[in-house]
């Protein structure tokens, strides 16, 4: 996992040093331990059927990285927010107004595939940027910024929609959409992976190489690191600032198109809670809440983990409030492990 900081003495981006401490070094890899002791967990409590391991069953793994291919789209892009100490609690909102613009441009409005894509990539990276301007310009609050951003985005999709769903029916004629769109919701390689998967690896891979090899990628970690150190190395901070928003709307109306691919249709309510799970990932992946430090390696592990945990707890007719609890008592694990190797970093509180 990449981690870089910066040097307020001489205002350089230089590799942070390895850490040594055990509890460090538990952290760092926390989601990767975590998915595989959730694994293990999965074999041991699965049922069984016919002798047969209900949570290896490929059927069950495809399901599993299908249902969290969306929300892992969303904490990609997460990842870049929370590595500079900032927050996004509009991306599962924007996630429906793209699906709702996606549907409403095939059926009504008779675009075809590429022109509804293009405009709703855009719409979700002027959303981002829009946020990401307000926020570094008037030095406001991300969380205030984004919760007003989360309404909005509510607002505009309800009014697009009419508080309707908009059924994606295909076809080549008027009000039916390309029938290549449908391919988001198929499976590939002798029906096993889920198209939805493949975009979500696609975009974690190019986001971990943005991230890990380039000068942006170094500016994220320097402005999360020490914000002042890296003003002052000529960084942009602002523009970075804005940028990270700007590639979060992307991704979360990436995740729109995903999303009314996979299920036919768009909703107003679509992606509702999509933003707190997407955290979780991030937060669950060892990125830290307070900025600097982070990997996408860590962001897709947390995101799979919480997918099998979820997925374990259904095949035990578990109920969805026990899952919940569950989830928020192993964010909370994440977040106090943080704290208590900054603590021992002499990093603050």
């Amino acid at each position: 996992m990449s981690e870089q900081k910066i040097s307020e003495a001489s205002g350089q981006v230089t590799a942070a040093p390895v850490h040594r401490d055990p509890l460090a070094l538990i952290v760092r890899f926390q989601s990767l331990i975590g998915l595989v002791l959730v694994a293990i967990g999965g074999v041991i409590f699965s049922p069984r059927r016919h002798g047969e391991i209900l949570f290896l069953d490929p059927d069950n793994i495809a399901n599993i990285v299908r249902a969290v291919s969306e929300t892992g789209i969303i904490a990609i892009g997460m990842t870049f927010v929370i590595i500079t100490a900032g927050i996004d609690l509009s991306v599962g909102a924007v996630l429906g107004l793209s699906s709702v613009v996606t549907a409403t441009m095939m059926i009504s409005g008779g675009f075809g595939l590429i022109p509804t894509i293009l405009a709703v990539l855009i719409m979700g990276i002027v959303f981002g940027t829009i946020q990401g301007t307000i926020s570094s310009r008037f030095r406001l609050e991300p969380f205030i910024v984004t919760l007003a951003g989360l309404q909005a985005a509510r607002g505009l999709a309800l009014v697009v929609s009419g508080n309707q769903y908009i059924n994606i029916s295909y076809g080549d004629g008027p009000g039916l959409a390309p029938p290549v769109f449908a391919i988001l919701g198929e499976r590939l390689f002798n029906n096993t992976v889920p198209v939805a998967t493949i975009v979500f690896i696609v975009f974690a891979a190019i986001a971990t190489i943005v991230l890990n090899t380039t000068r942006f990628g170094r500016y994220v970690f320097a402005v999360g690191g020490n914000e002042r150190a890296a003003r002052i190395s000529g960084v942009p901070v602002s523009m970075v600032k804005i940028s990270v928003y700007a590639l979060t709307g992307f991704a979360a109306a990436l995740a729109g198109i995903v999303h009314a691919g996979q299920f036919n249709f768009g909703s107003a309510n679509d992606g509702m809670g999509y933003e707190l799970t997407a955290i979780a990932a991030v937060v669950i992946g060892g990125t830290s809440l307070f900025g600097g430090s982070g990997s996408m390696v860590g962001t897709v592990a947390g995101t799979i983990m919480l997918g099998a945990l979820a997925n374990i707890l259904q095949l035990n007719n578990i109920t969805p409030a026990l899952q919940l609890l569950a989830t928020a008592a192993i964010i909370v694990l994440a977040a106090v492990l943080q704290s208590l190797v900054r603590r021992r970093e002499g990093l603050g509180r």
